[in-house]
């Protein structure tokens, strides 16, 4: 079999701006996947290629898609769709820059997607068969996990049920208050989430509170303090008839990037609560907060560049609290291995379009793994209705994944997908 088209169209994201859908043929049989796009990036992903101009206020994607329908097809077209890591070496070599800077990391993930969606449809096989296929290919399945190559780890699901930060015009600093439900299936999982994100939007009604909603679904209401994040998501816990910390645990991606601030001596500012913080007062305020709420995760606690704040929370609360690196280590492997050599956090967030192709991504997942770090799939808050990560998650085996609100298409896409993973795992055991 070879790769016998590319094509690609500008399509709109969840916030309403351009992206890419790419769609590739193996053998006349067709793969699609759409390109997410983030809001608080990392200075250190990749580089989106952005059209510039007034039409969609510059971020248009003509640009990335003459490159997919010429430099980028002229290199792959006719090329085996099976070995995914040449694809991607390829189309690497011919950018010729290290955060993908000349053809967009968006045209050459869309191609690196779409490629290896075909491929397993020309397999005729599930997309997360397919992956987990390639990442035992590479060698990495069995030094990374303690089960048996024919068993699926199905994830932790962390649901956004309160936006704040970039993802919000409201006051709360916190970007994402997720809730984690414990139950041992998707369904039920599901079932709980959705029941206290409804629980959750009584609850603000009843204080006269707005439900608006932020970029990924969550309610974005103004509130006194931080704290009160927490009060308000415990008691629609308590109203959806739930146990916090037994039924459902908490975690938070604070985004800090986002409030630090070099202006003020360096401080981290939590605007509703009128103070701002150094790295070592900052940690000791997320031990307070763990301390008194069933808080299990906290993702970006420090900001991007603050290796030694990070050793130092890690240090303090990381055999507690598991500590995520989104923009410190954007999926990257370098900037991984310099985490694991000096104890800066406990796990990595991976989302695809920081590193910009699957098979980067998977080395991400692989590198963090075998250093007994752990992983956590994720969505991007500019997302579309492609369910990939889904897939990703259960054939990679991480065990962990977060997409937002039990709400909106582009979210529930993503869990929707986890349900039928479930239901066809049942019934082909």
């Amino acid at each position: 079999m070879r790769i016998t088209e590319l094509n690609a169209i500008q399509i709109l994201d969840s916030r309403g701006n351009p992206t890419l859908k790419v769609l590739a043929w193996v053998d006349g049989i067709s793969g699609e996947f759409s390109v997410p796009s983030g809001a608080s990036t990392g200075s250190h992903e990749a580089l989106e290629l952005r059209d510039g101009g007034s039409a969609f206020d510059g971020q248009g994607v003509k640009k990335a898609i003459e490159n997919i329908k010429g430099p980028i097809s002229d290199l792959i077209v006719g090329q085996d769709p099976f070995d995914l890591r040449a694809i991607d070496n390829m189309m690497n070599r011919l950018d010729g820059t290290d955060n993908k800077a000349v053809l967009g990391a968006n045209a050459i993930l869309g191609v690196s997607g779409a490629v290896t969606v075909a491929s397993a449809n020309a397999l005729k096989i599930p997309l997360f068969q397919y992956i987990r296929d390639i990442y035992e290919n590479d060698g990495h399945w069995q030094s990374d996990l303690n089960i048996k190559v024919d068993d699926y780890i199905m994830p932790k699901m962390y649901f956004n049920i309160l936006n704040g930060g970039k993802h919000a015009e409201n006051n709360v600093d916190i970007q994402e208050t997720m809730i984690v439900p414990q139950k041992k299936t998707i369904a039920e999982n599901i079932k709980i989430a959705s029941e206290i994100y409804h629980s959750l939007k009584k609850v603000l009604i009843s204080k006269n509170m707005s439900v608006g909603l932020g970029d990924e679904g969550g309610f974005a209401p103004n509130l006194e303090s931080n704290t009160k994040v927490f009060e308000v998501v415990l008691e629609a816990i308590e109203k959806a008839g739930y146990v916090s910390g037994k039924d459902v645990a908490i975690a938070i991606d604070v985004a800090a990037t986002e409030i630090f601030s070099h202006d003020k001596d360096d401080k981290y500012i939590l605007g509703s609560e009128g103070v701002g913080l150094n790295s070592q007062q900052l940690v000791s305020w997320y031990k307070e907060l763990a301390t008194t709420y069933p808080i299990i995760s906290i993702e970006d606690g420090l900001s991007e560049d603050d290796w030694d704040g990070w050793k130092h929370m890690t240090e303090r609360i990381g055999d507690k609290i598991q500590l995520v690196g989104d923009d410190l280590f954007v999926t990257n492997p370098v900037r991984i291995k310099k985490g694991i050599d000096e104890g800066a956090g406990t796990a990595v967030l991976i989302k695809i379009n920081q590193i910009g192709t699957i098979t980067e991504t998977l080395d991400a997942i692989h590198l963090a793994l075998k250093n007994k770090m752990k992983c956590m799939v994720s969505h991007r808050s500019g997302e579309t209705t492609d369910s990939f990560i889904a897939d990703l998650v259960v054939g990679t085996g991480v065990g962990q994944i977060k997409s937002g609100a039990p709400a909106r298409g582009e979210r529930t896409a993503k869990y929707n997908r986890l349900l039928e993973i479930e239901e066809y795992l049942i019934n082909n055991k």
